[in-house]
């Protein structure tokens, strides 16, 4: 398990799925996010029964409030590479009483941390909506600065939006520890 100072960060279990369900399919959560195609209940349950567990390439955990143990979300490293010390970040807190109120920036600290002194890594990247102001605000509450611009990439309600491409290095993670 990973701390914060508000969240924990703990292995996603199957018996999950309902609250995973229920949130990919809540448009406000799902408003600025690659959603796909719908899934069923029963597939999410599958997918998570046979994903393979955690390890350095692929690292996703449930954020779980300290205070009452409440399951808000979910953050992962992804597409981990040891040998160039490269991952990828994606967040999301499916509650939406809980946002705003810096349990996100707290997770996306936690797992940063985690990243670069037990991973080891060199550098975390995302893309994030141009228009995704909140996670964009909670990324460089963080540390991450923005590196490029994708344009034309997301689409969503009929109408194109550009993403940054934002990036963290080792030693730039603004402190925040317990």
């Amino acid at each position: 398990m990973v701390f914060g100072k508000r969240v924990k960060l703990r292995a996603f279990e199957p018996a999950e799925a309902d609250a995973l369900w229920r949130w990919n399919h809540d448009p406000d959560v799902m408003r600025w996010m690659d959603d796909g195609y719908a899934a069923s209940l029963a597939r999410v349950r599958r997918n998570l029964e046979e994903r393979a567990p955690n390890a350095y390439g692929d690292v996703l955990y449930a954020v779980e409030v300290l205070a009452d143990g409440a399951l808000i979300g979910l953050v992962r490293l992804r597409d981990a590479e040891p040998e160039t010390g490269l991952a990828a970040l994606d967040v999301y807190l499916g509650e939406k009483e809980y946002w705003g109120r810096g349990y996100a920036t707290d997770a996306v600290h936690a797992l940063c941390r985690f990243g670069f002194e037990d991973m080891r890594l060199h550098k975390i990247s995302l893309t994030v909506v141009t228009e995704n102001h909140a996670a964009i605000s909670v990324y460089k509450k963080v540390g991450f600065v923005e590196e490029g611009r994708l344009r034309s990439v997301f689409r969503r309600d009929g109408r194109w939006y550009d993403q940054f491409t934002m990036g963290l290095l080792e030693g730039e993670l603004v402190d925040g520890r317990p």
